[in-house]
């Protein structure tokens, strides 16, 4: 039985002795008073009458408190671990040490090829499994509980030093539960501070992170101090206000005249007190924070500042999250900036990596289509990864794509040569510039000139250079 469980249980029982306890008392006082006279009972019909109803009031009202507990409940139905409202309150009690968040990455696709009944099991089996693995480590009272639909809060009121090793022993027994296939992620943060709320939102914070990192690192688990990850939130905050963005450029070889023309930006954020702060640790931070559009302004007038201090015939692709392409405030700020500075907008191409279809399609083209209207180019990245790719390649003449990694890498496998091959036909057919990136070699750059590709971009065409070394190289 979960911890949660038999905490629920006593609750349960408490109450009912709280709602029936006094009930009996007044009972046994209104049989005294009332009804017992003398050392003979008799008991009237109008006193069977009244103590019938006492009764019935005494079982309907521990009835009624009873259900009115199971309402306000704090077992989640589904798992039988602790709600987030109540796993957060205990919290206050119990003072753990470390909290840990477990998420099931491929939940959302699971859902839609499975029952509900189905997957309320899988929850229900992977808490119980949590829960059985803690105990054969000698850990009897740690608290599970259930965030969202796909995450598990853990908490430990001591720093047990395996709990990386629990966790992924956990993760390896159960990558097939009930014969569905799962896939995991894990976050934890020690020495917790007493507002538990925020060190939830920092554990989703580094979930969050390594579902966006790079594909070497999306499974690397995460075990930080509490105190780290607010100094880290601290310099995230500060520097985007002071716009430290720290951009590095990428050079995209194109085949058919072997000039660089188009440097592709990755950005870090400065910080003051610890290393560069990378994107899969500061974009959920920003964006959890509200920060989203305020960072991209940031960078957008960076890159656009930029501009002037190079050839004409250069141009830049970056990142922009799509809540800041649907936001009209931010619209307006970039189109009067890039009205201002009287530069070539064709030379901005904004990049699009989405990795499901947006609920609003035709809403989201007519934003594509606005931005294009004000001369900038759009380019969806690792196309070919997923069915949103396509699905926007149907209803949108994107300007440029960049395929996704392992068709560069995975180069010499037949299938993926072939995929790759009906990918760039398809992109000369609708005469969208095409992009491979994370070539390191020359025998890939030959396979990819030979299928027609338009760029090349990896350490095979030349190393990132930092913005003070590319000024210089166009000065």
């Amino acid at each position: 039985m979960l911890y949660s469980q038999k905490e629920e249980r006593g609750r349960r029982f408490t109450l009912a002795l709280r709602a029936g306890i006094p009930v009996l008392i007044l009972i046994f006082l209104v049989f005294y008073t009332t009804i017992y006279e003398g050392d003979t009972l008799t008991i009237s019909i109008q006193d069977g009458l009244l103590l019938t109803a006492i009764t019935f009031v005494t079982i309907y009202f521990i009835y009624f408190l009873m259900n009115l507990s199971v309402q306000e409940s704090m077992l989640d139905q589904t798992t039988q671990g602790y709600t987030k409202k109540a796993f957060v309150k205990k919290l206050q009690e119990y003072h753990p040490k470390s909290i840990a968040c477990i998420n099931i990455e491929n939940l959302t696709s699971l859902s839609e090829n499975y029952s509900t009944d189905q997957i309320d099991n899988l929850l229900y089996t992977i808490t119980r499994q949590l829960n059985l693995i803690f105990k054969q480590n000698g850990l009897d009272t740690v608290l599970i509980g259930r965030h969202r639909g796909s995450e598990f809060l853990i908490a430990l009121n001591e720093n047990h030093h395996n709990t990386q090793a629990i966790l992924e022993t956990m993760i390896k027994q159960n990558s097939s539960v009930n014969n569905i296939e799962v896939e995991y992620t894990f976050a934890v943060i020690t020495n917790t501070s007493d507002d538990y709320e925020k060190v939830i939102l920092q554990l989703r914070d580094i979930i969050v992170g390594q579902s966006t990192g790079d594909k070497d690192q999306k499974h690397t688990h995460n075990i930080k101090d509490a105190k780290e990850h607010s100094e880290i939130e601290k310099d995230v905050i500060h520097s985007i206000q002071k716009k430290n963005l720290l951009l590095s450029f990428r050079p995209l070889l194109n085949t058919h005249t072997d000039i660089v023309d188009t440097y592709e930006i990755a950005v870090k954020l400065k910080s003051d007190s610890k290393q560069d702060i990378l994107p899969r640790v500061f974009l959920p931070i920003v964006n959890r924070l509200g920060l989203g559009r305020e960072y991209d302004l940031t960078l957008v007038k960076h890159v656009i500042d930029l501009l002037p201090l190079l050839d004409d015939t250069i141009s830049f692709t970056f990142n922009l999250s799509p809540f800041s392409l649907r936001d009209s405030d931010f619209q307006k700020k970039l189109f009067d900036y890039l009205e201002e500075k009287q530069l070539k907008p064709s030379r901005l191409v904004i990049q699009l990596y989405e990795r499901k279809t947006h609920h609003d399609l035709s809403g989201y083209l007519k934003t594509l289509k606005k931005f294009r209207s004000h001369g900038m180019r759009i380019c969806i990245d690792n196309f070919g990864s997923s069915n949103a790719s396509m699905e926007y390649m149907k209803h949108f003449k994107f300007d440029m794509v960049q395929f996704d990694r392992d068709y560069v890498t995975d180069l010499e496998n037949e299938t993926t040569y072939a995929m790759l091959h009906s990918l760039i036909k398809m992109s000369k057919d609708l005469q969208v510039q095409t992009v491979a990136k994370w070539v390191d070699n020359e025998g890939q750059k030959k396979k990819l000139r030979a299928l027609g590709i338009n760029y090349i971009q990896g350490f095979g065409v030349g190393k990132p250079l930092m913005e003070e070394a590319l000024i210089n190289r166009y000065n």
